[in-house]
């Protein structure tokens, strides 16, 4: 079984994230998109509020799987037998970031990294510039899945 972790702090989930995710559900026999716990960040939207966004988004999915974790990604990936990280790029800054990464973690376990290029249509959607446009009142519609917007 080829298993993935998709693993993003999610606040919220944007189309972009929803594509990858997608896409690589095609790729994967199972997709943990894991929502990673940090205590140095502030966050718009809570744990819980970022979990239910995703869960609704891929209700009618059944290969994709959230969870929660804290500490190192490839510890996660040991913990649910996954054999890979699945990450999505948008532009070569994005690829320079993920990159170090990428070799970090292929050097201290046997994880390989896949990057998916977002899709032109998405590609200019990060979560920060979602949050921002939310802070100054505008319309995330075109942003983010209904779920996010469905927000109760």
């Amino acid at each position: 079984m080829k298993k993935a972790i998709f693993p993003g702090s999610f606040d919220p989930i944007t189309n972009g994230h929803y594509d990858i995710i997608k896409r690589g559900a095609s790729l994967f026999d199972e997709i943990i998109v894991a929502i990673g716990v940090n205590a140095e960040k502030k966050y718009m939207y809570t744990l819980e509020e970022r979990k239910r966004f995703i869960e609704e988004a891929f209700k009618d999915e059944p290969k994709v799987k959230v969870i929660t974790y804290k500490g190192l990604t490839i510890d996660l990936c040991q913990k649910e037998k996954a054999d890979f990280i699945l990450r999505g790029l948008r532009n070569p800054a994005d690829f320079e970031f993920e990159k170090a990464i990428a070799h970090t973690n292929r050097s201290l376990s046997k994880i390989e990294t896949v990057f998916l290029l977002t899709s032109a249509r998405t590609s200019y959607i990060s979560s920060s510039i979602v949050r921002d446009v939310l802070r100054n009142g505008g319309d995330i519609t075109k942003l983010v899945p209904p779920s996010v917007m469905n927000k109760k």
